[in-house]
């Protein structure tokens, strides 16, 4: 019984080593050399790519922009499928039974060794198709808000308000929400708060707010100007919705909004509502906080 078990064994150590010798090509130094250049090569590539196309896209007409940014992350995908299909096929002989082979081997090494990053790559490459974020969007994917303007294997570039670069594992969108301004427009939609008394004058502010779009430099005038109403216990809450001709100028383009509206409403001396003595006597509101 041993002796058949020995027997066993050893033929399939030696299944395993033909197997082995069947799937590696021999290795030589100009292998080795051919390996380096082409990995040196695709992250050259790269970096031309980005610099390229973060040059040519600041250099067009505004509304091509976006969709020369959108392209970078199918080149990338091209250049890395170009570059691990040379690799592969210089070190390895695959046939029909050693490519099933490899296959499930390198399925075990990546579930137990690279579980989350295999997951990021994955996500990134089912992304790449349903879009829920793209070169130039500005996204909000958990407390993160900003503009999308990295796109890589493993995660994506976000650059905040606050100029700070975000950056977010493609596999985040397995778990969190994802809200999305502008889903590869130029244009999304800015909303202004503004709060007054119960007893101001509602058309006199709502005129004035269109007054203060219609005139501001940067308001796309295609798209709708909206101004909503709603009524809460401490006073009356009014919001302009409208589009900024480019959706980077979304901050700079509130501020000038409400610059605009101010003056006004200080020129017809407009009653505000009055928080502090609300907070006193609801007791609800702490310090004065807004709502949304």
């Amino acid at each position: 019984m041993q002796t058949v078990l020995f027997f066993a064994q050893t033929g399939e150590s030696g299944e395993s080593q033909e197997l082995s010798d069947k799937l590696l090509t021999e290795i030589t130094a100009n292998k080795v050399l051919q390996a380096v250049m082409t990995v040196a090569i695709a992250y050259g590539s790269f970096w031309l790519i980005q610099a390229t196309t973060d040059w040519i896209s600041e250099r067009v007409p505004r509304r091509f922009r976006l969709a020369i940014k959108q392209a970078l992350p199918f080149w990338k995908a091209l250049i890395l499928l170009i570059s691990l299909s040379y690799l592969l096929n210089l070190f390895l002989n695959l046939s029909e039974g050693n490519l099933f082979a490899l296959t499930g081997t390198i399925a075990v090494a990546l579930g137990f060794a690279f579980k989350d990053y295999a997951s990021s790559v994955i996500a990134g490459l089912i992304a790449l198709f349903e879009a829920p974020y793209r070169m130039g969007d500005r996204i909000q994917i958990a407390d993160h808000y900003g503009e999308v303007v990295g796109y890589g294997l493993r995660g994506i570039q976000i650059q905040t308000p606050d100029d700070n670069v975000v950056t977010v594992p493609h596999n985040k969108t397995w778990t969190e929400a994802i809200s999305n301004a502008n889903t590869g427009h130029l244009e999304a939609q800015v909303a202004t708060s503004f709060y007054f008394a119960h007893h101001a004058d509602a058309e006199k502010i709502i005129s004035i707010l269109y007054q203060a779009a219609y005139s501001s430099k940067y308001t796309q005038l295609k798209l709708p100007i909206v101004v909503v109403m709603e009524e809460q216990y401490w006073g009356t809450q009014f919001k302009l919705r409208c589009y900024p001709m480019d959706a980077r100028d979304e901050f700079i383009y509130k501020t000038d909004l409400i610059r605009r509206a101010k003056q006004a409403f200080a020129r017809h001396d407009l009653p505000y509502p009055e928080f502090a003595r609300m907070a006193d006597s609801e007791g609800g509101i702490g310090s004065g906080q807004l709502p949304n």
